[in-house]
């Protein structure tokens, strides 16, 4: 049995880890075909869970298409989970003036 079926049938019984593997399979193309759209889902559903990268990387998403409003929110509650990426990030925004102290306390 394949990684892809593992993680699959572990993400149906709600494993938040198997979701977050399966977006990696679905982005770099590992046994499955590349599909963004699947790893939009599977970064939704793993950071649902609590998984701080899922939730940094839908933030990431969110920069990047110009909602930076959302992308915002997935970096703060990223960062409150420890997730030194969405920290730094955070950190080069507000140092940038593009966010202020007020708005990192929402």
């Amino acid at each position: 049995s394949s990684a892809f079926e593992y993680y699959t049938k572990a993400a149906g019984l709600g494993d938040t880890e198997a979701h977050y593997w399966l977006s990696l399979l679905y982005q770099n193309g590992h046994g499955v075909e590349k599909e963004m759209r699947k790893v939009i889902h599977h970064w939704e559903e793993a950071a649902i869970g609590g998984h701080p990268r899922a939730r940094h990387n839908l933030g990431w998403h969110e920069g990047n298409n110009g909602r930076y409003e959302r992308a915002l929110k997935h970096y703060i509650i990223s960062a409150a989970q420890g997730q030194d990426e969405s920290i730094t990030t955070l950190m080069d925004v507000y140092k940038g003036g593009f966010v202020s102290k007020d708005e990192l306390a929402a």
